[in-house]
């Protein structure tokens, strides 16, 4: 039986060495392609445990993480607002809540955990006052030689969901592919929702 609980504080902190393993796992695969490790993931991950409104979504299958999503604010996110174009029109980014990272172990797929995620991280952004949420989906060419054939995009979940690609909204983040010697920029559209 999966646990799914909501976690922020020191509940968070505690379970973020669980999330950077997690991290690791999930994001070698497409489209991600990342080739992390421990170090990166703790400067990454740190920011989670001293930001008030962070939460992490947590699954658990017994003491074992298997999945987790995260989200604080935009304005507080390290690598969001600055790396990127934000569109004049868009909503202020201190009424936006960003919901970063969902990962979940392959054999745990299918079983609506995805939506739980958004769920919780909407709810917590609700209750802290945020009016939008937002979150990252990384762009990568159809021709690209490591997309596997029988990939299919998120894309009708997440409109399922009510987002949206939010238009000239392009964020940009480093990170070390598969097969990379350093990091390079990466493009990610920002998708919206209003909550």
């Amino acid at each position: 039986m999966i646990a799914l609980r909501p976690l922020t504080g020191a509940a968070l902190a505690g379970a973020l060495d669980g999330l950077a393993a997690l991290r690791i796992e999930v994001f070698r695969a497409w489209p991600y392609l990342y080739d992390g490790d421990r170090a990166y993931e703790r400067g990454y991950l740190a920011g989670y445990a001293d930001t008030p409104d962070a939460i992490l979504a947590g699954a658990w299958d017994g003491d074992r993480l298997v999945g987790a999503a995260t989200g604080m604010p935009l304005s507080a996110h390290h690598a969001a607002a600055p790396g990127g174009d934000w569109p004049a029109g868009a909503p202020p980014q201190e009424q936006v809540f960003y919901c970063a990272e969902s990962v979940l172990l392959p054999e745990y797929r299918g079983r609506g955990i995805g939506h739980m995620f958004f769920d919780h991280r909407e709810s917590h952004a609700r209750r802290a006052g945020y009016r939008w949420s937002c979150f990252a989906a990384v762009i990568r060419p159809q021709a690209h030689p490591m997309r596997p054939p029988d990939y299919r995009p998120l894309d009708p979940f997440w409109r399922k969901r009510g987002y949206a690609p939010l238009g000239g909204a392009v964020e940009r983040f480093s990170w070390t592919d598969l097969g990379e010697a350093e990091e390079s920029v990466k493009e990610l559209q920002i998708w919206l929702k209003q909550l």
